[in-house]
């Protein structure tokens, strides 16, 4: 069983894949690690590693966005690299 054929994996995966334009635009990038006990697992790269404006773009605009789209969803926390599964869908993404 593919590890995201959730449901609501597949709808976090649909909504993150409509901001990620927004967060590249800027020189970053989010992709879904895992959903888990109402918590959404994302790992940010490029310019928001070590943003100062970091946990607003998770906070207000990426949970936000989620829990108002999913009310399974609680929170959202970014993970370290070394969290990161390399069969995800986005592995073939580049960052700039």
């Amino acid at each position: 069983m593919d590890e995201y054929s959730n449901s609501i994996e597949m709808e976090i995966i649909e909504i993150i894949d409509k901001i990620r334009p927004f967060i590249q635009r800027d020189g970053g990038d989010v992709k879904l690690v895992k959903y888990e006990n109402g918590i959404v697992y994302v790992k940010l790269y490029g310019a928001c590693v070590g943003c100062v404006a970091l946990d607003q773009t998770l906070k207000d605009g990426i949970e936000s966005i989620l829990k108002e789209e999913i009310p399974e969803v609680v929170k959202v926390v970014d993970v370290d690299n070394d969290d990161f599964n390399p069969e995800d869908p986005y592995k073939d993404i580049e960052i700039n």
